[in-house]
């Protein structure tokens, strides 16, 4: 689950044009969390998941979903 939502986050993220340098600054989260969560390091909260896909103005199932692609 984790590698699936880090898949997911760094897709997203890669398709709104944002850097992870660029998404820290709208989140608040750090850079390095940013980047262990894309490599499936991390086992953000359900908390967590709401804040990160609001950043990137996505419900937040989004990040919890096989991508069709």
């Amino acid at each position: 689950m984790r590698r699936l939502v880090g898949l997911n986050f760094s897709r997203i993220r890669k398709a709104r044009g944002l850097t992870q340098e660029g998404l820290s600054e709208i989140s608040g989260f750090t850079q390095q969390y940013i980047s262990d969560l894309e490599r499936g390091r991390r086992n953000p909260t359900v908390v967590t998941l709401f804040h990160l896909a609001s950043a990137l103005d996505v419900e937040p199932y989004e990040l919890l979903v096989e991508s069709e692609s």
